[in-house]
């Protein structure tokens, strides 16, 4: 396995960070206490205020969720072609075995 960098560990570590049930609740509590100020200042600046934040926070996240999720995925095709591989080299010994044998 190849080692990682310091960007492949910082993604790991806020992937870990914000798949805990605790970081989704955070987030809808910051919604939810962002919701009554449209009532007390201008409409225009409330959205402003919510949809800058978490437009940047989404973008930066599915960046770092994509490159956890790839590396994921190579680590699985991986072992996959280890597994096949080793089939492959059973069916052989079986063919050999057989024809020894037969």
């Amino acid at each position: 396995m190849a080692k990682k960098n310091t960007f492949d560990k910082f993604a790991d570590k806020v992937n870990a960070f914000t798949a805990k049930s605790w970081f989704f609740a955070a987030c809808l509590a910051l919604v939810v206490l962002w919701g009554p100020t449209n009532f007390f200042m201008n409409i225009d600046t409330a959205q402003l205020m919510i949809n800058t934040p978490t437009t940047i926070i989404t973008f930066l996240l599915v960046g770092l969720s994509q490159n956890t999720q790839k590396r994921d995925t190579m680590a699985l095709q991986d072992k996959l072609d280890a597994l096949l591989e080793e089939a492959g080299r059973q069916d052989k010994v079986r063919e050999e075995d057989e024809e020894g044998t037969g």
